[in-house]
């Protein structure tokens, strides 16, 4: 049995309970944040943390704890859960109970939820994986709100098909993110990313710092038809790392087998995750 932390408490998963008046219930006005372990430890806590401030910031949602309290509380709640060999973290800030059921009154609950760490899919990482593109633009991109109903319809259409994940492309045909990961093309020597009109990854981040020499980087909007003639594509997020994509929609990309660059930064995110919180860090942190 898991251990979840409630609005002050420390409390079994099957005894977990909010207010059915609280406005994430009822609205779906809340916020969140996800991260992983390594080596039993929160995998970029504090950079987590502060987005889950930003997206209530954005939502225009009061939080009641600060930064440390909250890195605290995480940490507690997996100290509590020994029984993982590695965790699963979600941050949930809700809106709270609202006299009207939609005025947010600064009085939300803070939860956190951890849980075993799934294995996904070996051949997801050494045969590559499909995704497909979707015409949705989220509302407040820069949030991570508990608002997921354009993700939850858009991936429903993408594992139909047999796709990992669907990209959401804007009315200029602009390629922007993932339901829940952040997108990449390689184009000969050059890395592109999309700068803006996203969610900031925490996994991103770190992508952008570990970056081959060779390749340059491009922080520009690929265009569907660009992402389609792309050498090599891959998608990041906490929960799955880094995933080459082989096939877009219908169609083959290059070889349609993983590529190399990708293979080599697969490599370098490796070995950071691998040395995380024992004592190795690598130079470029």
């Amino acid at each position: 049995m898991d251990i979840y932390y409630i609005n002050g408490e420390f409390i079994d998963d099957e005894d977990a309970r909010i207010s059915a008046k609280d406005i994430i219930v009822l609205r779906g006005f809340g916020v969140f944040d996800f991260l992983v372990t390594y080596n039993r430890r929160p995998f970029y806590l504090k950079e987590h943390v502060k987005r889950l401030e930003n997206s209530a910031k954005e939502i225009g949602l009061k939080l009641l704890h600060t930064t440390e309290e909250i890195c605290k509380i995480v940490q507690e709640t997996i100290d509590r859960n020994p029984h993982h060999d590695e965790s699963n973290v979600r941050i949930v800030y809700t809106g709270g109970v609202s006299p009207d059921g939609v005025t947010p009154q600064g009085n939300g609950v803070l939860m956190v939820m951890v849980t075993p760490k799934l294995r996904l899919p070996d051949w997801w990482y050494t045969d590559g994986a499909s995704i497909i593109t979707v015409d949705i633009e989220r509302f407040i991109p820069t949030a991570k709100s508990t608002n997921y109903l354009s993700a939850v319809s858009a991936l429903q259409k993408a594992h139909k098909t047999g796709a990992v994940e669907a990209v959401y492309v804007d009315r200029n045909q602009r390629v922007l993110e993932g339901t829940t990961t952040n997108i990449f093309g390689i184009k000969g020597t050059t890395i592109i990313t999309p700068p803006d009109s996203i969610l900031p990854g925490i996994t991103r981040g770190i992508i952008l710092k570990l970056i081959p020499e060779d390749l340059k980087l491009e922080m520009r909007h690929m265009e569907l038809v660009g992402l389609l003639e792309m050498d090599e594509i891959f998608i990041s997020a906490s929960n799955k790392e880094i995933v080459p994509v082989i096939k877009v929609n219908d169609i083959t990309i290059a070889s349609g087998r993983p590529g190399e660059k990708t293979k080599q930064i697969m490599a370098f995110f490796k070995a950071v995750t691998t040395d995380f919180g024992i004592g190795k860090v690598s130079k470029i942190f």
